[in-house]
């Protein structure tokens, strides 16, 4: 696990702000060892970059982002077909079929490919591409900013799952546990370990991995069967970040809380998770100091149809349950493709008070 420093009140000079890398700000956050101030980062969805691409790079210059995701070190799969985001049928690395009726959306899974448990065996994960991983490409691109570098959203073990199968019959196969569904959360699994042991060796300060576990109110599956079945997974994913001095961050939406210890233990360092679905004090009462809370403004309601003081007012609730200064805590928020500016802007303007 990485250190964590005892809270000390420290009040910093401009010339010692100016003098911190954004790199070395993330790291001081995720190792509550006192950062200047909340290091930055901002989600964009498609369309932001398809129809508002000038009024992200305005607010880019006005508030520098101290992470980078740096994608992957994968070729072109020949799976692809189509664009993602785009209207009309997109078909990713995987297979799966992604349909979207606008420009701007990832869309969604209308004709999940393994629905029939009898195509499995036919079946592979994509191994061609980490067999053709540029890994030298992938670190000149590390090495080429000063910036926090954050790589692995390819993997999210739960949810390939549920692209491939369908969400209900994903989730009666978390119920039944047939030996077909072990032997495709195992596949995905292998080739998960696989990419990770690859970005091990890579320039990276940080795996990242995605899934989503939370409805508005609670866990899709039992606490108790999602560490039966999922934790070992993250686990060894973490086990083998912490190996080779890499930090392990996480992003999964909806009401996590029952799991959240479970994600220390393993040693998560960074969830991003929508934590206005939860009760914001008392995830600081119980987790503060433990894990770093990687932002989230509420994208539901707050920055699609508040003004902003009412973003303003969110973002100091955060900061007055999680920001002590001592680390653990990122400011970020997603821009929605219809999101106002104003908001977006509001909440790294609240974040520098």
């Amino acid at each position: 696990m990485f250190p964590k420093t005892p809270v000390l009140v420290c009040r910093f000079t401009q010339k010692e702000i100016d003098a911190v890398t954004p790199r070395e700000r993330f790291v001081k956050a995720l190792t509550f060892d006192r950062p200047d101030r909340a290091p930055r980062d901002l989600w964009a969805l498609a369309g932001i970059g398809m129809f508002r691409q000038a009024e992200f790079d305005q607010l880019l210059q006005r508030y520098p982002l101290d992470l980078t995701n740096v994608g992957s070190p994968f070729p072109k799969s020949p799976r692809v077909q189509g664009a993602p985001s785009t209207k009309g049928i997109y078909i990713d690395e995987w297979g799966t079929e992604w349909v979207s009726a606008e420009d701007g959306v990832i869309g969604e899974v209308k004709n999940p490919i393994l629905a029939d448990w009898d195509k499995l065996a036919d079946w592979q994960p994509p191994h061609e591409l980490i067999d053709g991983a540029d890994w030298d490409a992938f670190n000149r691109k590390c090495e080429a900013t000063d910036v926090f570098r954050m790589a692995g959203g390819e993997v999210r073990p739960f949810e390939r799952m549920q692209f491939l199968r369908g969400t209900e019959n994903i989730l009666l196969d978390v119920a039944f546990q047939s030996p077909e569904f072990f032997e495709l959360r195992d596949r995905i699994h292998a080739w998960n370990v696989r990419y990770f042991e690859g970005l091990a060796k890579s320039k990276v300060d940080a795996f990242f991995m995605m899934d989503d576990w939370g409805s508005q109110t609670s866990l899709l599956i039992s606490p108790d069967m999602w560490r039966e079945l999922f934790k070992p997974l993250y686990k060894e994913y973490c086990d083998i970040a912490h190996a080779n001095g890499k930090f392990f961050m996480m992003h999964s939406d909806g009401y996590t809380e029952s799991i959240i210890p479970d994600l220390i233990e393993i040693g998560v360092n960074a969830l991003n998770t929508q934590i206005f679905c939860m009760n914001i004090e008392e995830l600081a009462k119980q987790f503060k100091g433990k894990i770093t809370f990687y932002g989230e403004i509420d994208r539901q309601n707050i920055l699609p149809f508040g003004t902003p003081d009412d973003v303003r007012a969110a973002v100091r609730r955060v900061r007055a349950a999680l920001d002590d200064g001592t680390g653990g805590c990122i400011a970020q928020c997603e821009w929605g493709n219809t999101d106002p500016r104003e908001n977006i802007e509001a909440v790294f303007e609240t974040w520098m008070e």
